[in-house]
């Protein structure tokens, strides 16, 4: 069985590095989602206000890693407190979100994101939100900084060296 889960989280080159890694992962795909125009591209989503959100399309094995988990390890790569912007990136489509397409994962999202802000003074502004739409960006986006290795990317080297060893609660020896 194969779940998927989309993230929000800011720029999406870093961001699906960084799940690509992560055993029980199964495929990334990077686009825009949840805005208010179809199939935008890059251009229009960055200087002409769609409301996308820079998104990476998760498809995992929950029976390796569970939703719980991809969370958690969302939370680590973002600034749940920054409204519209990640690192360097600033704009509405650098929003941070969750959404989803399976209403059980609304609940373990809410949970999830009620304990995160235990550990904040400041409102976290992550959205927890079903999926309304998703287009994949264009090609030369997918898989950015395998090709770009010197790219720019919010998520830092030792987050992806995290990713590399992290070993789910499903994952068998060996895995």
């Amino acid at each position: 069985m194969v779940a998927e889960i989309y993230f929000a989280a800011g720029c999406f080159w870093g961001a699906q590095r960084y799940f690509d890694l992560l055993r029980g992962v199964v495929g990334t795909t990077v686009g825009y989602a949840n805005g208010r125009t179809a199939n935008p591209t890059y251009e229009q989503v960055k200087h002409e206000g769609t409301g996308h959100a820079e998104t990476v399309r998760v498809r995992y094995d929950p029976e390796t890693i569970t939703l719980g988990e991809l969370l958690s390890l969302y939370f680590r790569i973002i600034d749940p407190t920054s409204l519209n912007r990640q690192g360097g990136d600033v704009g509405e489509q650098y929003r941070t979100g969750v959404y989803f397409t399976d209403p059980a994962d609304r609940s373990v999202i809410m949970s999830a994101l009620s304990e995160l802000q235990k550990g904040f003074s400041e409102r976290v502004r992550v959205e927890c939100q079903p999926l309304e739409n998703f287009y994949t960006a264009e090609e030369y986006h997918q898989k950015y900084l395998e090709k770009n290795p010197g790219g720019y990317c919010h998520v830092l080297p030792d987050m992806t060296e995290f990713a590399k060893n992290y070993i789910p609660s499903g994952a068998k020896k060996g895995d």
